[in-house]
């Protein structure tokens, strides 16, 4: 299993992974969650018929804490405002942000500065794979491919979309870990710290396995209007937590390792 096991280094100037208990002013948690990981992995390759379990985050720079005030929006931009914009633009009202705009404020947000990681995750496949045709091999070459060429779907981004995230693909990941931090003048074995509750995703690592797809037009034709326009397991958000806890500055998150913490079902 070990062989399909993907490595990335990322890094950046800013990073923010919000702690959910903050309502209103964003606070990060000190190191990168196991969902911003998965989200940077998914950044540079994901289909339906395969999913990452985050199996451990190496802290190669930890980063300096950062206060930060900036404008934000209190409305959200409708569809049917989106869709008038696109058949009749001067009847459309756009949303206003800065300062003193009527939808903007200001909040302030707790960051981080010049941050590095080396993200370790196992490469599995969902229930939606087609036999030998999607096998773990040849994801796993697909995802080292674009990774070695810098390629991506979307920019990665360190917790919030305009941190964005540069990345590389690394084989040992200890081994760059140890020079690294020899370049930077730390040492990489820290004694243990314990970080507490942490989110670890947004979905249960068991329901992404279910793999999910929206059905193309074709699929679909003249099928009843209660078929389902979608095949595998629609996964309904659902976030779970777990006791972080820093090794060696390692922080290790692979769901068949640690305890996962679900809330209870209302």
């Amino acid at each position: 299993m070990k062989d399909y096991y993907v490595h990335l280094r990322v890094w950046g100037d800013w990073a923010c992974f919000t702690r959910p208990e903050m309502k209103v002013e964003r606070v990060s948690y000190p190191v990168m969650t196991p969902s911003a990981a998965r989200g940077i992995l998914e950044a540079v390759f994901w289909e339906p018929q395969l999913c990452y379990h985050v199996a451990a985050i190496r802290l190669v720079r930890r980063g300096r804490w950062t206060s930060i005030r900036r404008n934000e929006v209190q409305s959200v931009i409708s569809i049917r405002n989106a869709s008038q914009w696109m058949t009749k633009p001067e009847n459309f009202s756009a949303i206003k942000a800065g300062g003193g705009a009527p939808d903007g404020t200001q909040r302030n947000m707790l960051a981080l500065r010049e941050v590095e990681y080396i993200i370790s995750a196992e490469l599995r496949t969902t229930h939606l794979t087609n036999g030998m045709a999607d096998s773990q091999m040849k994801y796993f070459a697909e995802f080292k491919r674009r990774a070695q060429q810098g390629k991506c779907f979307h920019r990665p981004s360190l917790g919030m979309r305009e941190f964005a995230a540069d990345f590389e693909w690394v084989d040992d990941p200890q081994a760059i870990m140890q020079e690294r931090t020899a370049e930077l003048g730390t040492n990489w074995r820290q004694p243990e710290e314990e970080l507490g509750l942490m989110l670890y995703d947004v979905f249960s690592p068991a329901a992404r396995t279910q793999g999910f797809r929206w059905k193309r037009l074709d699929e679909l034709g003249s099928k009843p209007k209660n078929t389902p326009r979608f095949i595998g397991e629609l996964a309904q958000p659902r976030a779970c937590f777990f006791h972080a806890r820093l090794k060696d500055s390692t922080l290790v998150c692979h769901p068949d390792e640690i305890e996962i913490l679900e809330p209870l079902r209302s």
